[in-house]
Formats: C-alpha cells, structure tokens, sequence
C-alpha cells in the first residue's frame, strides 16, 4: 500500500500500537518510563555512529518506531489520573458508600428518565482534599434549574465506582466511563444540594455561558423547541435538549453523523471564513495574518462546541489544511490525517477509546482512498448529475469503511443511508451558512426574523424528511451479531478487495480470496465454539426473575409472569442472544426444581414452599420469600446460595449475614451481577 510508504503514517501507526499495548497490559509507571529512555538514548547511538560502522543504516529507523511505541505506552500510562494518591478511588472502599462532597459542574450530559446528569470535578471528599472527575446523577425536580459550568456544589449522596455489567453482553458502562478517566457515580437528592459560592471561571466556563446566551436570544425570539435542540446540535455540538425520537430518527435513516459537529461542519467553517477574508492582500504579511485569524476562529468554534473527540479531530485537521493553504503549499492528505491523530492523541490518548473517534477516522480516511475509485466508475457528462454521483461514492465509501465497525458496536445498519445522503447533504451547506449566522448575530443580542424563520423552516424540513425515511423501518436490519475476530476478517476482505481493484493482479485476486477463506474460518470457528457451550444464567432484572439455560445456539428461557410475552423484545436477552449467536428454543414457566448438568437448583419464591426431601446443590430465591435460612440449612447445606434482584434489599442482607455465619457462598445479582454455571 502507498499510503504505508509515509514516514509520518508508519510513527503514527507504532504510537498508537504502543498506546493499546499499554491499555490491555497496563505496565508499571517506571518501567514504561525506564524503556523509553533507553530508546531515545537508541535512537541518539545509532544516529551518530557513522554508517560504515558496525551499527547497519536501518537500525536507526528501527529505534525510531520503536520509541514511537515506546512514547504511546507512557502517554497511556502517564494520563492515569488514578497514578495521584488524592484521587478518589483511593479513599472509596465499598459500593453504596454515603459521602459528602464539594465539587465543581464540568459538563453537562443528556438526562435520564430519572435523574440530570453532570460530569463534576471532586474538590474535597468527605472534608479531605481529593481529585478525580465523576458522573454526577441528580433526580429530577421541576424546582431545580440546570446548573451551569463551573458551578460550585457541597453535595451528600451515594457513591459508587464503577462496576462490570450487570449482565452477559451489556454495554460495559463502567469501561465506557473509564475510557473518559470517570472510575465512580454519585447520586445525589436535590434537598442534599448546597450551591457553593464561587465559580471556576475556565475556558469552559465562558463558552458554555456564550452557548447559553445564544440559546436564550433565540428562545426568546421564539424558535421552535424541537428544532432549536437540533440547531444547537449541528453548530455548537450540544446534543443534551434533543428527544429520543428525534434522535432515534436521525439513526434509522443513516444520518445520526449530522447531528455531531464533525469535518462537514468545520470545513464548511474553513472555507466561511477564507471567503470572508478575500479582501486581504495575498502579500507575505496578509496570509500570515489570514492564517492566524483561520486557526483563531476554527479552535474557537471547537472550544465553543464543548471539545467534543469529534470536533477536535476535525479542528485539528483543518488547522493543518489551513496552514497548507495559506502557505501555498501541497498537502497530502494521509499525512495530515495520521499528525492530527497524533497530536490529539499525544493529549488525550483516551480518545482512541471513544467510538465516534474510531468512527469518524475510519470514515475519512475510506472517503479519501475509496472514494476515487468508486467514483471512477461512471463519468457523468451533466455537472449536476456529477454532483449527485460523488455525494453518493462519498456516502458509499464511508459506509463501506464504517460497516464492520459500527455493526460491532450497534448491531445494526441502516439501508436508505444513500438515499438520506442524496437528499439532505445538498441543502446541508444552505443550513450551516443559516444556522452559523443566526449564531453569530444571537451572540450580539440580535436577531433577523427573515434568517431566523428561514433556519428554523430548514430545520423543520430536515426532521420530516429524516422522519419519513426513518419510517421504513425494514430497511433498518437490527440485532445483527459480528464477533471481534469477524470484524476484523471483514476488514481484511474490504483492503485486499479495494487494493486488488486499484491495481488489478493475479497475485492480488489470490491474496482477496484467501482473505475470504479466512474469514469464512473464523465464522466457522465462532460457530464451533458456540456449539460446545453449556451454561445456565440467573440474569439481573429489576422486580422480576428471567434464567436461561443454553446448550450450543438453542435458548431455553425461564420466567414469570411479568415477562413481556415476546422474550426477543426484552433488552436484556436481546444483547446475550445477539452476542452469542443464539436463539430462542423454548419458554417456560419457573418450576421449583431445575437441572442443569449435574446441578440440582431449588427455586424458592415468595410463597416460601419448597419440597423438604430434595437435597439441593443451589438454593436460588426469588419474589422475596418468608423463610429462615438457618433453618433450612439444618436439613442441607447447599454449594452456593443465589439471590436474583426480583427480591426485598433488607432480606437480601439477612440471607448474606445467615450465609456468612454458616460458611456457604452467597451470591446476589444485584451486587455482583449475573449468576453463570
């Protein structure tokens, strides 16, 4: 591949290897620090030493990629905010545990059913001097406003740190959480809130009180709230006010990219502000003073748009295509794309973690070296027949880049994306220039009517027809199940497909289905193994009790009565039997006795009836039953006793103490999670 022929790409590229080394391996602070700097004395040794010695020429650039590395694994390890003997997880022992403490409002997230969230900074914990960011849950209560950025608050509530998923294939929350240095969640009641008296008056600070008084100018001119929530979206990158259905919309039709600030949006900004500078002699001294005020206005637009991984990668992209421009000089586009992840990485390396980082990296970079291609397939003679054609190669290279990646993560793929495309992406730059003026003018306290009503006309438009492609719904393929091993197989077919049709050889054709056998071997090897699976599981939902026994891709599932009729639609099995290749074999109600194995598992309920002649090897109670534990262990004493979350807390800690007392393993879901034989 050209493309791995660049120095740049090739740093880049061991950098971040060095960076998911570090997150899986998790080395020691001091020896990722000692093996780094014995690769930069490397690298100084078989500089200097001439050529002709005994040191080869290439072991130079060997030193090199291997500091590159070496410096991705530091970075890593150096950015753990945990490394700080204040930080909370220090002093937080326990689940549940009361705390009081004095923290400072830092972002503000897309609310619960329940609660307003926050990502809060902790000052003190429980009156000692701590550090360390947290989500900050908050229940609902119309009396209470939204807190501003930079807030100070003295709160009292529950915290807790992070825990594994509460049951198999759940989105891990708590890694999601990590991955942005968030280890613990405090949940607090609006009456245990004290609002501080000072304000951290930060960067962040002033530009969400400049996004506040835009929104507030417009409110009060009257925009409609539906579309002022998707505007907000679109040019300040603030998704918080914008409905689930608007949302689920968006997903549906294949245009949820529109809805975050990314390359569309600042590159329309680029080439705003180039237009608004042509007055500018093209002398030496003009194109400096251009180009500082470009970079000027794109990183304030990204400062203004919350910083978002998106809205940085594409702030610093252009930034580098903006130099380029203004020094007349030629850029290649790889190597922009690879210095731009570098540096945003240097800084933060969590983002490599975040998905719409992923997503959006892997969408330019197909857009860059796929589209070509795909758009040399047809030359259309007519100018806006091209136009057309190159929105959907575009459109299409993308996808195709995405493809194994966000049905990883989503399970799902929406078919009309190319249609949504050809439809909206015309009028996009018409409601950008609208929606970027509008903005402008808001933050000056003044409002055109005509522009106004016009972007929010737009708007309108934009969500009906999003609405209606959303609406066929069978052209949206849901719970679509993609191992990590086969997202990676289809990557594989996808490079040597696409490098075998750039330059066509026999040598190449073979190399494209040999791939295909490869992963036609991995899905046969998943398939293999789901085969030999054998397990029996007491999921973790809330007032009710669901198990599931397994044996290979054939579900027997068990419930009670509160159990949606159709098992397929309750989320919770959705995840593991889409995970797992699997499907629904059987339902049957919960009988007192279950085997499993060699297990025999008594099921006690609420009626607190059991037959006293079985002996048992698992005792597992649900519905919250009247018994005595320490009676029943007089007559057995069973391997392991399991609580499901379908039962009473206060029983729950009477059962632990009895089990505790008696030496016999307790395991309650709710704490721990899902049960698995």
């Amino acid at each position: 591949m050209r493309v791995l022929q660049f120095p740049l790409i090739k740093i880049t590229g061991c950098f971040v290897s060095g960076l998911l080394f570090a997150h899986y391996a998790k080395p020691p602070f001091l020896i990722a620090l000692i093996t780094l700097l014995l690769s930069f004395i490397a690298i100084v040794i078989t500089y200097l030493v001439p050529r002709k010695a005994i040191v080869p020429k290439n072991y130079f650039g060997v030193a090199t990629f291997l500091t590159a590395f070496l410096i991705g694994v530091f970075t890593l390890v150096s950015n753990n905010p945990t490394r700080n003997k204040l930080h909370y997880v220090h002093f937080i022992s326990s689940q549940n545990k009361n705390c009081a403490a004095t923290i400072t409002i830092k972002e503000r997230l897309k609310s619960t059913k329940v609660n307003d969230r926050y990502i809060v900074q902790i000052i003190t914990l429980n009156r000692k001097e701590s550090c360390g960011k947290v989500l900050l849950n908050i229940r609902k209560n119309q009396h209470i406003s939204a807190f501003e950025i930079g807030t100070s608050l003295k709160v009292e509530g529950i915290f807790d740190l992070n825990r594994n998923p509460n049951n198999p294939n759940q989105f891990d929350y708590g890694s999601y959480l990590e991955n942005h240095q968030i280890y613990g969640q405090l949940y607090v009641e609006p009456s245990n809130i004290q609002i501080g008296s000072t304000t951290d008056k930060d960067i962040a600070y002033y530009a969400s009180f400049l996004r506040s008084q835009i929104i507030r100018n417009l409110e009060k001119n009257h925009f409609h709230k539906s579309e002022l929530s998707v505007v907000v979206a679109l040019i300040l990158g603030q998704q918080q006010d914008i409905s689930p259905e608007v949302v689920r919309d968006y997903q549906y039709a294949g245009a949820v990219h529109v809805l975050s600030v990314s390359g569309l949006h600042v590159g329309f900004i680029l080439l705003f502000i180039t237009f608004l500078l042509k007055p500018f002699p093209n002398t030496r001294t003009g194109s400096i003073a251009k180009l500082i005020i470009v970079i000027t206005f794109l990183w304030a637009f990204g400062i203004l748009a919350g910083l978002a991984p998106s809205v940085v990668r594409s702030v610093t992209m252009f930034s580098f295509v903006a130099v380029g421009m203004y020094l007349r000089r030629s850029i290649n586009i790889y190597n922009t794309l690879a210095v731009s992840a570098f540096l945003i990485l240097l800084i933060q390396p969590s983002f490599l973690f975040d998905v719409g980082f992923q997503l959006s990296y892997v969408a330019l970079y197909f857009i860059v070296w796929l589209q070509p291609l795909l758009a040399s397939t047809w030359n259309p003679k007519y100018k806006i027949v091209s136009y057309f054609w190159d929105i959907i190669t575009v459109s299409f290279a993308a996808q195709i880049g995405t493809l194994p990646i966000s049905i990883y993560y989503f399970h799902q793929f929406p078919g009309l994306f190319f249609i949504t495309n050809i439809v909206i992406l015309p009028g996009m730059s018409l409601i950008l220039g609208l929606g970027v003026m509008v903005m402008l003018l808001a933050t000056f306290n003044w409002v055109w009517m005509p522009l106004l009503k016009a972007l929010e006309w737009s708007i309108w438009l934009l969500n009906k027809i999003i609405a209606w492609v959303a609406s066929f719904e069978n052209f949206v393929f849901k719970d679509i199940p993609l191992h990590l091993l086969s997202m990676w197989g289809l990557y594989l077919v996808i490079f040597s497909f696409v490098i075998w049709m750039k330059k066509p050889t026999y040598r190449k054709f073979i190399a494209s289905l040999f791939a295909i056998i490869i992963l036609q071997g991995i899905a046969i090897s998943i398939k293999y193994s789901n085969q030999k699976v054998q397990e029996f599981i007491v999921f973790n939902k809330q007032g009710t009790s669901i198990f599931t026994e397994r044996i290979g891709d054939k579900v027997t599932v068990f419930f009670r009565e509160k159990l949606e009729k159709n098992a397929n639609a309750n989320l919770v099995l959705r995840s593991y039997l889409v995970a797992n290749y699997c499907s629904i074999q059987k339902k049957t109600a919960i009988s007192n006795l279950l085997y499993f194995k060699n297990k025999k598992i008594l099921v006690i309920d609420s009626s607190g009836v059991y037959p006293e002649k079985e002996c048992p090897d698992i005792i597992l109670l649900i519905n919250s039953p009247k018994i005595n534990l320490e009676r029943v262990f007089q007559n057995w004493k069973p391997q392991k006793v399991v609580v499901d979350a379908s039962n009473f807390k206060s029983y729950c800690k009477v059962w632990k103490a009895t089990c505790a007392k008696e030496k016999i393993p307790f395991h309650n879901t709710a704490e721990k999670g899902f049960f698995k034989l």
